[in-house]
């Protein structure tokens, strides 16, 4: 209904059941980076409640999202005040609707300019301030005003550099993206460890530049440009956004040089068909095009409101939305026994592949679309990339779909019963010897973060699970020559290098063990704590759900899932064969060389930027002399170690009476033991 149409108690009810749902999508999307409906199903809601807004400002109100930029920070990350807002952009979805901004703007400032137009990148919003040409701050937006402390993880990326080419003082701002391919390798991999995957590129930027553990955000490879510079006609030295762009590339800082200066409709329109029909050719996500006054000049003329810059607007790509019909649902085994749906569906062209599957993840979100064989769907590329379903068209339903498609209680490939574990969304199947399980696990036990076994692929697992050579991942170290030259395409260099690769798999930690025999919700990072509280294999075997859960960051859920793992008889046995054939089950990495009085029994945490040693050298060796090593600060926290801008640990451990170390203090006692 038009807006003009309503009643001032119709557009009371509208916006008060608009304004809860855009809260809970915005939520989904900025701080849990899951969302649950497509960008452009949240716009035409967004887009609604601003219409009603303006027809009747008096239901405006301060707590309405229309008044909000980003979203709220996370909890666990320091907290970074900008002096200068960071701002949203405004959205217009047409060609005609964007001349319509030009219109305006030309209009406030009483003349014709030229503007400049950038591809619209899909990612997260960061700020870099640069000191001297040394970065010392990276934030991200946050809620416009208080942004996160992302510095740490910035430091992973490797297009941002850490010094520019000048020592100039600057704070830039721009977005962190990951590539095209790196989010489909990790959502893969989340598939393969039955982890809910990233519904885009957007997400999993986000989710990875939040993070509190710096070694998962590197191996993300994410990625940066930057676009913006507070106070560029001093800090930058230039006078237009174009001339900004390459003088940021000067400085050394990625940008996209693909921006074009636009001077009347035509060439706007040139660019924008020109960059739609090529976008799936990028190597990286983007949504639209930025339109911003070129003259610096003039976009201070022009300020802002208090949610966006009255001299930027974002033209947003339509979806590019095919219907197909579903005419088949399969069900495919994961390493952990997770059961995913999978829709197969007429092959329709979609941003330039042909797509005739898409993943329905699990049961509840099988049933939250209601798909049934024969429905015609929607169909999209979440960030240009991983096909996905986006909703039913009930009109085109046929009348043979009459009831809700049934969700399998056996598995597909062992025919054993499958099982939802509480608090879990996924259907599982816990038979151990279920033969697609036992591929998925010997293939994981091999790959790079657990045992690193090289040469042995999935092509190389299910040549030997044909043949009957192995049944589980302890018998790949009972494989002889003969058995490995009998193999399709494996010659002798082949087959030297990979029982090389196993005889070296066998003086791994024991954390890498503990990740590489899959146990359900112990990941790399987890079984590496596990590790480092138990020491060995043979201790962890026997430990109890409320020993495990005591360790930091971890807690019962995890607690319960190793030792019910460890509880099963095959598990036992497994282990046994392992130490039998010669596995190191020690934890190597961390072993406390020598117990120092200064960090027995000490939680310590090191902040800010450390310029003597790396973060990851200081936590092993605090580690090997019997601290523990935190990431926030408590009342348990009994050393602070101080570097370079130092921010809000330092003022959080001052309040607490934390005995604080400088980065000099912690390399003097280094010394003193050395």
């Amino acid at each position: 209904m038009a807006t003009e149409n309503l009643t001032l108690e119709q557009a009371k009810i509208e916006i008060a059941e608009l304004q809860p749902k855009l809260q809970r999508w915005a939520q989904e999307y900025y701080e849990n980076d899951a969302p649950s409906v497509e960008d452009s199903v949240y716009d035409v809601a967004y887009n609604r409640l601003e219409e009603l807004e303006q027809q009747f400002p008096e239901l405006v109100t301060p707590d309405s999202i229309t008044q909000q930029v980003g979203a709220n920070t996370k909890a666990d990350l320091p907290k970074v005040e900008h002096p200068v807002p960071m701002l949203s952009l405004g959205d217009v979805f047409s060609l005609n609707e964007l001349n319509e901004w030009i219109g305006t703007t030309e209009k406030n400032l009483a003349q014709k300019t030229e503007y400049n137009a950038e591809l619209k990148i899909d990612g997260l919003a960061i700020s870099l301030q640069y000191e001297a040409g040394k970065l010392i701050l990276a934030s991200t937006r946050g809620d416009g005003n208080i942004g996160e402390d992302v510095t740490a993880n910035v430091l992973q990326i490797a297009d941002i550099p850490v010094e520019l080419n000048e020592p100039v003082s600057i704070e830039v701002r721009g977005e962190v993206y990951m590539p095209k391919a790196a989010f489909a390798d990790l959502n893969e991999q989340r598939e393969r460890d039955g982890l809910t995957t990233f519904a885009n590129p957007r997400n999993a930027a986000a989710g990875s530049l939040r993070q509190l553990d710096t070694k998962i955000t590197k191996q993300r490879k994410l990625a940066a440009f930057m676009y913006h510079a507070v106070d560029a006609e001093n800090a930058a030295t230039v006078q237009s956004q174009s001339d900004l762009l390459l003088r940021l590339h000067d400085l050394g800082l990625p940008v996209n040089l693909t921006n074009a200066v636009i001077t009347n409709e035509e060439e706007l329109a040139d660019y924008i068909t020109t960059n739609t029909e090529t976008r799936d050719q990028l190597t990286y996500g983007i949504d639209g095009i930025v339109l911003k006054v070129n003259d610096l000049g003039l976009r201070e003329e022009l300020g802002t409101t208090v949610k966006v810059p009255k001299w930027a607007i974002a033209y947003k790509f339509p979806a590019e939305e095919k219907e197909t019909i579903v005419r088949e649902i399969s069900w495919t085994v994961g390493r952990t026994g997770a059961v995913t749906p999978t829709a197969i569906m007429d092959p329709v062209q979609l941003a330039g592949t042909t797509v005739a599957r898409a993943s329905l993840h699990n049961p509840e979100y099988l049933y939250e679309k209601d798909i049934r064989i024969g429905d015609t769907v929607t169909l999209h590329k979440a960030g240009d990339i991983i096909p996905e379903v986006g909703q039913v068209i009930l009109a085109k339903r046929p009348t043979t779909a009459v009831e809700r498609y049934a969700i399998p209680t056996t598995c597909p490939v062992c025919g054993e019963e499958l099982v939802h574990i509480d608090g879990e969304v996924a259907l599982r199947c816990i038979n151990p010897f279920c033969p697609a399980q036992i591929q998925e696990k010997l293939t994981h036990f091999a790959s790079r973060n657990a045992m690193n076994i090289d040469g042995l692929g999935p092509k190389i697992v299910q040549q030997l699970l044909d043949r009957e050579l192995i049944k589980t991942v302890a018998d790949l170290y009972t494989l002889t020559v003969d058995e490995l030259l009998a193999l399709d395409k494996f010659g002798e260099k082949a087959t030297d290098n990979l029982l090389q690769a196993l005889e070296s798999s066998k003086s791994n930690s024991v954390e890498r063990l503990l990740f590489g025999l899959g146990i359900r919700t112990v990941g790399a990072k987890t079984a590496k704590l596990i590790a480092t509280r138990f020491g060995n294999l043979n201790a962890i075997v026997v430990a109890k759900a409320e020993e495990i859960a005591e360790i930091p960051g971890l807690g019962l859920v995890i607690g319960n899932s190793v030792e019910q793992y460890f509880s099963e008889t095959h598990a036992q046995e497994l282990v046994q064969r392992l130490l039998a054939a010669g596995l190191n089950p020690d934890y190597v990495n961390g072993t406390i060389v020598d117990e120092l009085p200064e960090f027995t029994n000490q939680t310590v945490v090191l902040t800010g930027k450390l310029t003597m040693f790396s973060r990851q050298d200081a936590t092993t060796w605090l580690e090997a002399h019997g601290a523990t090593v935190s990431s926030s600060v408590s009342k348990k926290t009994g050393i602070l170690i101080a570097g370079e801008a130092a921010g809000s640990k330092l003022a959080k451990a001052q309040e607490l009476g934390v005995e604080v170390w400088s980065e000099s203090d912690f390399r003097d006692t280094m010394k003193k033991h050395s």
